[in-house]
């Protein structure tokens, strides 16, 4: 059963413990780094935890619950000879024989002997009560920040959701590309600069809003969306350049245009793109 790298580490009165995962749910503890609490030759305390009837019996009962393949039979010559003095075992051996999944042993940088959790705490146990204690603290610490990290960017992913949805409802609804400019809009001399980005991106100067919204609040881009924000940004800095390239008032307004046109079109697609990939698009 391959593994991943180290996960996380648990910290328990000075000591570090490694643990793999494969899916995030079922965690694999080190049992050697666990053993070096008790001692320096870590394996050897691994194998004489093995050697107990105990240990046998509660491994067995983990595998036959959580191991479709489990090997009984072997199981069964494993056990009727667990106690004894000439009795051994090893990881491996265990593994090996019974076909085992609650345990893992690993050569390498990250090498040792990991367990499920279940298992990891039962040897925790026979180690030390205290010392189990430590690690079950700080492994409740570790979940509890990978279930704050979870939420978060569950959370983070819903509201993403929500605004793409937003921006592709606009997009289809809110004639977010006005019409054609007309000849009398090309060759007006705006007032201001504000209204001619106002008329290369909404058809109509602020004045003419107002005179068709009396009863609205505030002012033309007050009601603009998010779409319409974000190019009148890249407006603003485009028309900074043409100014400097010395073009005129009508050359700038085809040209702020046709910056519109261009960047309103890709937003629509590409909130369309985005939102079909997001998580909760239909109960949005």
């Amino acid at each position: 059963m391959a593994k991943k790298p180290v996960k996380e580490t648990i910290h328990a009165k000075g000591f570090d413990i490694g643990i793999y995962t494969t899916d995030f749910e079922n965690e694999f503890i080190s049992l050697t780094d666990i053993a070096r609490y008790k001692s320096d030759m870590p394996h050897d305390v691994v194998k004489n935890w093995l050697r107990s009837r105990e240990t046998i019996e509660f491994l067995g009962l983990w595998e036959s619950l959580h191991n479709p393949d489990f090997k009984q039979v072997e199981f069964d010559l494993f056990r009727s000879q667990a106690g004894l003095n000439a009795f051994t075992m090893s990881p491996t051996k265990w593994i090996e024989g019974v076909g085992a999944i609650g345990m893992v042993s690993k050569a390498g940088r990250y090498g040792g002997t990991f367990a499920h959790s279940d298992i990891a705490f039962e040897f925790a146990s026979w180690i030390s009560a205290e010392f189990k204690l430590y690690i079950i603290k700080d492994y409740k610490r570790l979940k509890s920040d990978e279930n704050s990290r979870l939420s978060l960017g569950w959370n983070l992913n819903r509201e993403i959701a929500k605004l793409n949805y937003r921006i592709q409802t606009d997009a289809i609804k809110g004639n977010l590309i006005p019409p054609d400019l007309t000849p009398e809009q090309i060759g007006y001399t705006y007032a201001s600069e504000a209204d001619l980005l106002n008329v290369a991106l909404f058809g109509r100067t602020a004045k003419q809003w107002r005179d068709s919204n009396p009863g609205t609040k505030g002012n033309m881009r007050d009601e603009a969306n998010l779409n319409q924000l974000l190019v009148l940004a890249n407006m603003e800095s485009y028309n900074a350049v043409l100014i400097a390239q010395n073009k005129s008032q009508s050359e700038r307004l085809v040209l702020l245009r046709e910056l519109v046109v261009t960047q309103m079109r890709t937003l629509s697609a590409m909130s369309e793109g985005q939102l079909a990939g997001l998580p909760g698009r239909s109960a949005v």
